[in-house]
């Protein structure tokens, strides 16, 4: 499956049995319930796109969403028909914890931002076995607090975060674990487990609950499931998912009401039930009659109320199953619980390379817990959403010309692996890349359907564009696809022609959409806007520009020359199986030959600086180049290719004879064996010149990995007039200092991982071609000379060093957090965030961002220079228990 041969496990059996159509689908059920749907794109109905207004946090638990659903610790089927998830409450709070509570894009001094801790701490491929923890205060949770210090400060104040109020003090809050483990493939037990870590006997209320996606008010679908009440057991029935029954040990009390909107609160007009949404929350909150007596509904929840000591743990035992005798929760579901975590640390130790230190391999399990629980389900028919449903009123006239409106044609309902479960609720493109890569480890199958999914006709644009993300499909993310299909295959053994062919024929018409729509001049320098890189630049890289201008940039064309040399060697692979590909793999290497001439000879290299940059150019000939030492004038080093003996026979006369003729230059023979040959951007003299900049550790090389920005501008920041207007970019090691792109993102000075990972790859493609041949001086200026594998593994020690603990027991992804730093029930619980600090390695952006974030798992599974005793990968575990 991966690179290395693992043994065959009960999970890999498992794997196997999901995957081959037949009745054991054992991830037919998984945690595909979002942790937000609120403030999301598809549940905006507004005329301005003001996403986080229409629906806010406060009218979340009253409104029925038409897409999608969230909850903590949820879990549901692989259509979304039901959910199952966790709410909370300690007894002062205003509201039930139903959901994660955080900051609109608005409100946050650096953008949206939730104010919670909870983490991912276990997870098979198949969610055979999981393990969810959230830390709850047991003090009032201070919603009005974290929004008005929030709002209060400026971009150049730390955020406000709920660690800050307080509320954590004397160790006052609960400790909620929640395990799953899976009996059968439709057989599910929950265990939660909770803690008091206070000084004090505190009481909890515990609601596990069950509803159904509201599918039915719409007006497109006018079938109603139900859930009712037996005895204390909660019966569902919908003719599409079948008859399930969640049982709960002792005598919990049934709540029941409605997946309805509560119209009342949120419009002031009459309800059409008068057990909305909102009421099992208003009846355990404030007592009121807003819960069915006859003990029906489409939402219900099994309440507990649990009296802990202090330092004392409950235990509360559940199962969801089909109906079929008496629910075990006793020697079987302890049985289940025990057999399937056994199972999920047979799983990782044969996962996890011999030597990998305890640390590491913690790392590693969290890392890939995390990607796996960002699985969600993800509904969105845009033409649907543009007209609206027949059951409502007709959406402004202004959304068919506004948000999305030139991609009727998508219609997405899948299974989809997440940026970030809360701040980033909904598929990018590129970001998904890089989650494969990582997903190939451990279930190469889904990755694979990832891949291909988003060059399917409901995804695809019909000009051959990929979406980017709901907030804008038509906004330009790197090509980073065809790469990140080569990583599927190598991880997966490099067997599957089927997929290669697959994903090679739909990416075809993408190739074309970005030679025809970002090359406009047709001069092999390309465009393409922000390219996910958000403010990297002096301005919006994706805003028109002054009449006569044009951006010609330096990343843009490295993605380009990266992309062709992918679908160069792609298509000599399948030349094995078919030499009509041949033609293929001349094409694209004639494409990656012609945009690397141009970008080494019309401008993109600067001689002087021995850097790229990008350039404006205008239509009278002027040329000015934007002198900016960051990432963009990196990327040229990914676009690199060895062909080796066995593929170069086939082409030898075909692609190296012309491009020996052509562009002697873009082929350098290796002096001592002449089975090898690279193809790249950067020729060798370039290549020493440009990491002399990039390895500096007073430009680019930090402690934890490669800096967005060079730290050079921290004292020499760039200056530009563009249309009348003083432009400016510094280094920024931290939060943004810009309002551009919301303030929520910064590319200008932290590290962040998807360039890392392919900096370290494209360091170690180098050092296969050229080996010893070649060195560099690393750190640049320390007088030592290594190879570019060695500097590659310097560079992943960095970067995998941000999670572990250093010399002195800290993490430097806590930064300066001491209750992270020092505190045992923290310590271990290992937040993989968007982008780190430049400087400290402090995690900073979105908080769960374990999707490209994951690439950490990679580093650690490429390390080859372990000598520490391997060890299982360890799991913070739930305590010992009494049962309530």
């Amino acid at each position: 499956m991966a690179q290395q041969q693992h043994p065959v496990t009960a999970e890999h059996a498992r794997l196997a049995a999901a995957h081959d159509g037949g009745e054991q689908d054992w991830a037919a059920w998984g945690p595909y319930l979002s942790e937000r749907a609120w403030g999301t794109v598809r549940e905006d109905y507004s005329a301005t796109g003001e996403a986080w207004d229409f629906l806010p946090h406060d009218a979340a638990r009253s409104k029925a969403y038409r897409w999608n659903e969230e909850g903590l610790a949820g879990v549901c089927d692989r259509d979304q028909t039901w959910c199952l998830a966790l709410a909370l409450w300690n007894g002062v709070d205003p509201i039930l914890k139903e959901r994660v509570f955080g900051l609109a894009g608005p409100e946050g001094n650096h953008g949206e931002d939730a104010k919670e801790y909870w983490w991912y701490l276990d997870s098979t491929p198949t969610h055979s076995w999981m393990r969810w923890r959230y830390h709850y205060p047991q003090r009032e949770f201070p919603y009005t607090d974290l929004v008005q210090q929030n709002r209060a400060r400026g971009k150049d104040d730390p955020e406000y975060e709920l660690v800050d109020t307080g509320i954590f003090d004397e160790g006052r809050f609960w400790a909620v674990t929640v395990d799953y483990a899976k009996a059968g493939p439709t057989d599910l037990c929950m265990r939660v487990t909770v803690r008091n870590h206070g000084p004090e006997e505190a009481t909890l209320h515990v609601l596990p609950t069950l509803w159904f996606r509201n599918t039915w008010a719409w007006g497109r679908d006018p079938y109603r499931p139900e859930i009712r009440a037996e005895d204390h057991r909660l019966v569902a029935v919908h003719h599409g998912s079948g008859p399930l029954v969640l049982a709960g040990d002792g005598t919990p009390e049934p709540l029941f009401c409605e997946n309805e909107t509560n119209l009342q609160r949120l419009y002031g007009v009459a309800n059409t039930t008068p057990f909305p949404k909102d009421g099992i929350n208003d009846r355990i909150v404030h007592g009121a009659a807003t819960v069915n007596p006859d003990g029906t509904g489409t939402r219900a929840a099994l309440h507990y109320t649990v009296t802990v000591p202090a330092g004392g743990s409950r235990e509360i035992r559940l199962r969801l199953s089909r109906p079929s005798g008496e629910p075990d929760l006793a020697g079987g579901f302890a049985w289940t619980m025990q057999a399937r975590e056994e199972e999920a640390d047979e799983y990782y130790r044969a996962l996890t390379p011999a030597g990998t230190s305890a640390d590491e391999a913690r790392v590693l399990r969290q890392a890939l817990a995390g990607l796996l629980w960002s699985k969600q389900y993800y509904a969105y028919d845009v033409r649907e959403w543009l007209d609206g449903d027949p059951a409502g009123p007709p959406p402004p006239p202004e959304r068919q010309r506004g948000r999305n409106s030139g991609w009727k044609h998508v219609i997405n309902a899948d299974v989809i692996s997440m940026p970030d479960t809360w701040e980033y609720p909904w598929y990018a493109a590129w970001d998904l890349a890089f989650h494969t890569a990582v997903l190939a480890h451990v279930d190469p199958r889904f990755a694979k359907d990832q891949l291909l999914l988003m060059a399917n006709e409901r995804y695809m644009h019909p000009n051959g564009q990929l979406p980017a993300y709901e907030w804008a499909f038509g906004d330009v993310n790197p090509p980073v696809h065809a790469w990140a299909a080569l990583e599927v295959f190598r991880i997966d053994g490099g067997t599957d022609t089927d997929f290669l062919e697959r994903i090679f024929h739909k990416l075809i018409a993408n190739f074309t959409w970005w030679l025809n729509r970002k090359d406009p001049d047709g001069n092999n320098l390309f465009e393409g806007g922000f390219l996910g890189l958000d403010n990297i630049g002096l301005f919006d890289r994706s805003a028109p520009l002054p009449s006569g201008v044009h951006l010609e940039q330096a990343d843009s064309t490295a993605w380009m020359v990266m992309y062709a040399l992918d679908m160069f060697r792609m298509a000599l692979v399948l030349a094995e199986h078919d030499p009509t590909y041949e033609d293929m793999a001349i094409k694209f290497a004639r494409h990656a030959i012609t945009i690397t001439i141009t970008a080494n000879q019309l401008g993109l290299w600067d001689e002087e600086d021995g850097f790229y940059y990008d350039r404006l150019r205008t239509d009278d000939g002027r040329v000015l180049e934007l002198k900016v030492r960051s990432m963009v004038g990196v990327v040229p080093l990914f676009a690199v290719a060895v062909v080796g003996e066995r593929r170069l026979a086939q082409l030898r006369h075909l692609v190296l004879t012309w491009a020996r003729e052509h562009a002697p230059e873009m082929v350098e023979v290796v002096e001592t064996d002449e089975r090898r040959h690279v193809l790249s951007l950067i020729r060798p003299d370039r290549l020493v010149r440009v990491l002399g900049t990039v390895l500096d550790e007073a430009e680019f090389l930090s402690p934890h990995g490669l800096r967005s920005m060079s730290a050079w501008h921290r004292d020499h920041p760039l200056h530009v007039q563009l249309g009348g207007n003083d432009l400016s970019v510094d280094y920024e090691p931290g939060e943004s200092h810009t309002v551009m792109f919301g303030g929520n993102s910064n590319w200008r000075g932290p590290v962040w991982f998807p360039l890392n990972y392919l900096a370290v790859q494209a360091l170690r493609t180098f050092e296969h071609e050229y080996g010893a041949r070649l060195t560099v001086e690393h750190p640049t200026g320390s007088g030592r000379q290594r190879r570019l594998g060695e500097v590659a593994d310097d560079l992943s020690r960095r970067l995998v060093s941000v999670f572990c603990d250093d010399a002195q027991g800290r993490r430097p992804v806590f930064g300066d957090c001491e209750l992270f730093q020092t505190d045992p029930a923290w310590h271990d619980l290992i937040p993989f965030h968007e982008y780190f600090h430049g400087d400290t390695g402090a995690g900073l952006g979105a908080g769960h961002q374990t999707g490209w974030t994951a690439l950490v798992a990679n580093l650690i599974l490429q390390r080859g220079d372990r000598t520490a005793t391997p060890r299982p990968a360890a799991v913070p575990q739930a305590e010992p228990v009494a049962r309530p």
